[in-house]
């Protein structure tokens, strides 16, 4: 327990300092912080992340006992393929979730909730330096970002500071919205998990044992907007650090309402903590909603987009009244890797069988995988009886 709270803790502060471009050891390599893979402790690399050593000597045999990743699926194919957890990720979980015990040093304490909002709000604060600029081109290098689809270049001056470069916006023609004839595409550059009814992401998906329609909108039961979204389907895009971070439409729409804030905690939203029983991650973290009023339906469609650990904020880039198309843009999240949750009304969309197959697997008690995605791609299409 002191370990887990203690030592790990402190690793994930130096963590984040070791990003700052003024720290004595940063060399504008961001491995060298909260982007380091767990690879970067085989052998051969010592020294390449010794300093953690002194905080976390069992951290290589931990990452063993706990896979420090998720696999996710390729579509169209059979292949799955593992994505490794930064640094920062693989902490936050080991600070959070393994053991009953930590989970209950969690519930009850507010050290830790401090600990991850300071961070957080650190790691803003080092990215939106104007030294931080000088991560950019190994943060393209260590994430493989195709720089061919920017809409400025790397070394553009529209980059101000790294976190310009994080919330990237690409060329117009960069993603486009496919099959005309299906009516809703992806969100965001995620990895997605779609449900038919809310029920089902409880089942194969969103374990926390708190996890409910009116929590996640932060409004009490008796809400007309959770009325009307009681039984529902579910979407679940999530951003990695390495995505495209802004965030799109799903279908032809307009804001009725928001963007509305909820203030919350700074939890890692990694597939382990969401797949966590004891600990609604989604509702507890910090989220701001907006709403929809679908144009083929006239249904709404809740938008939500969470925050999670070291991610710095959530813009908006509409607002209520504003009409927007299939892959228009809604906003983008400063630093971090976080989700976008979208709740549809029910009977308004019949997601596509192959994001169901892999959200919904066949054998009980097994969890679903999520699908790798791009803005535009399709993702289902209205009900031929609801048309």
């Amino acid at each position: 327990m002191e370990f887990l709270d203690g030592g790990i803790a402190e690793a994930l502060k130096e963590s984040v300092e070791r990003s700052n471009p003024r720290h004595a050891a940063n060399s504008n390599d961001v491995t060298q912080g909260i982007h380091g893979h767990l690879h970067h402790f085989a052998p051969g690399l010592a020294g390449h992340h010794s300093w953690l050593n002194k905080f976390v000597p069992q951290l290589q045999s931990l990452a063993t006992k706990y896979h420090a990743g998720n696999y996710v699926a390729i579509r169209g194919t059979n292949e799955r393929v593992f994505e490794s957890m930064p640094i920062y990720a693989r902490l936050g979980m080991h600070i959070l979730f393994y053991g009953r015990e930590q989970v209950k040093l969690l519930e009850g304490s507010k050290r830790i909730e401090q600990l991850l909002m300071e961070q957080s709000k650190r790691e803003g604060q080092i990215y939106d330096s104007p030294e931080s600029r000088n991560h950019i081109p190994s943060f393209i290098h260590t994430y493989n970002i195709e720089t061919n689809e920017l809409l400025f270049p790397p070394d553009s001056p529209e980059y101000k500071n790294f976190n310009d470069f994080f919330y990237r916006k690409l060329k117009p023609d960069a993603r486009p919205v496919q099959n005309p004839h299906h009516e809703f595409c992806s969100a965001a550059d995620c990895r997605l998990v779609v449900y038919p009814a809310v029920h089902d992401a409880q089942t194969f998906w969103i374990k926390g044992d708190e996890f409910t329609v009116p929590a996640l909108l932060g409004l009490d039961k008796s809400d007309p907007l959770c009325q009307a979204l009681e039984g529902g389907s579910l979407a679940s895009f999530r951003l990695a650090p390495s995505d495209y971070h802004r965030f799109h439409s799903l279908a032809d729409a307009t804001v009725i309402n928001g963007p509305r804030d909820i203030p919350g905690q700074y939890y890692t939203v990694n597939p382990q903590a969401v797949n966590e029983k004891n600990l609604d991650v989604l509702s507890a973290n910090k989220r701001s909603v907006l709403l929809l009023n679908h144009d083929a339906t006239n249904k709404k469609i809740a938008f939500i987009a969470i925050g999670a650990l070291l991610v710095g904020s959530i813009q908006w880039t509409v607002s209520v009244g504003s009409k927007v198309r299939r892959g228009d843009e809604l906003g983008f999240f400063a630093y971090g890797g976080s989700t976008v949750v979208a709740i549809l009304e029910p009977g308004m969309v019949e997601w596509d069988s192959d994001l169901v197959a892999n959200s919904s697997p066949p054998k009980p008690g097994q969890l679903g995988i999520e699908t790798m995605m791009k803005v535009g791609w399709s993702i289902g299409k209205v009900p031929d009886n609801n048309k």
